[in-house]
């Protein structure tokens, strides 16, 4: 059933990607409740409605549930008691099972190797004994994941030397864990795909990917260096993951790309993801205009591309020697300035983005990053 325009989209999380969510849902009148940790959290101080509580809270789930018409998350590290509550109240898309396996490592792995999907060589750990094992079958380097609440390079530790296997299981507090074979990358890069309730489907990207210190840097459009062949399977893989998810919403399914040429999914994200923050000048339908239209029913977007664009990310770093120099970055032709309302900018913490469209993806990139270089002072 569709959702017309006056319904409640409520979204479990109330960060910058909910904030973004909301933003594109009541520009086309929809109204928005978020579960919110915090009145200052992004989501929360643009949204219509917000309900206190965390992410593990049942009751304050089932409170959202109660006042929307549809449930969705802007991030996966939801309990899943909390989402099976609101569930009950109100549909919750992209879908229980899609939350569930996206944001545990162990069963997003198990699940691609069970539907024929290639990823990095990898064993399940659940013990000091048995990550010794699982490095003598994966070999080193190899690279130890816990399974739950991992993100830009958290609950990860590198092992170089099978000698080290305790410091990285004592690292990573003795949790649940994936050890994953350490692969050589010419690339990493993303593709977005919407899936209505009617099985239409839409895709973004492939987006190519550039990371520092574990966390996205910097995105682009058209990827430089990707085989028609690679791109062409990384979008018929994306469609494949989405509908074994049976998903409705938005998923992201990250790719590394390896130097001898292989396509092997890292993971998967279902919901907007930073890598698409692009799409918001460079689409006719952005990520988030798209997951609305999803997840209320109504017929997708079109993702022409307006040109080649590219993003780059706005650390709290730059905010260590005093309010950023925005004039400087927005005296540059074609360069919009996104920022999410965190009232304390942290070393690390995403803060906003930048976005540019040029004639070329090159082009694109270079602008984003000078007018990311001018903010600073000092």
């Amino acid at each position: 059933m569709r959702l017309a325009p006056g319904a409640t989209i409520g979204i479990l999380g109330a960060g910058q990607l909910g904030r973004m969510i909301a933003h594109a849902a009541q520009r086309m009148g929809y109204r928005v409740a978020v579960l919110a940790q915090s009145p200052e959290e992004p989501a929360a101080l643009v949204a219509d409605r917000v309900v206190a509580g965390a992410l593990h809270d049942v009751a304050a789930a089932i409170e959202l549930g109660q006042i929307s018409d549809v449930v969705t998350l802007e991030v996966e590290h939801v309990d899943l008691d909390a989402a099976r509550a609101a569930g009950k109240h109100a549909p919750l898309r992209p879908g229980l099972k899609a939350l569930e396996i996206a944001r545990d490592r162990a069963l997003e792995k198990t699940f691609l190797r069970n539907i024929g999907e290639r990823t990095a060589p990898f064993e399940l750990v659940g013990s000091l004994d048995g990550l010794r094992a699982a490095l003598t079958g994966i070999g080193c380097p190899a690279v130890l994941k816990t399974t739950t609440e991992g993100y830009d390079g958290h609950g990860q530790a590198r092992i170089d030397d099978p000698e080290l296997a305790q410091d990285a299981w004592l690292l990573i507090d003795e949790r649940p864990a994936v050890l994953e074979g350490f692969l050589r990358l010419e690339q990493e890069v993303s593709v977005l795909i919407a899936r209505g309730l009617d099985g239409a489907v839409a895709t973004y990207g492939p987006l190519g990917n550039e990371h520092a210190h574990h966390i996205l840097d910097v995105t682009v459009h058209p990827v430089q260096g990707l085989s028609e062949e690679l791109a062409a399977e990384a979008l018929a893989t994306a469609k494949r993951v989405a509908e074994a998810l049976d998903l409705v919403g938005l998923l992201c399914v990250e790719f590394f790309v390896t130097s001898a040429g292989e396509l092997l999914i890292n993971e998967l994200a279902p919901r907007p993801h930073n890598s698409g923050h692009l799409t918001m000048e460079a689409c006719e339908t952005s990520q988030f205009e798209q997951v609305v239209r999803a997840i209320t029913g109504m017929p997708l977007g079109a993702v022409d591309w307006r040109g080649p664009a590219a993003m780059a990310n706005l650390l709290g770093d730059v905010w260590s020697n005093g309010e950023p120099r925005w004039e400087e970055a927005l005296a540059m032709p074609g360069v919009h300035l996104h920022l999410y309302g965190k009232r304390e900018a942290r070393a690390g913490r995403k803060m906003g983005h930048l976005t540019a469209l040029a004639a070329s993806a090159a082009a694109a990139e270079e602008a984003v990053r000078r007018a990311r270089g001018l903010l600073p002072r000092g």
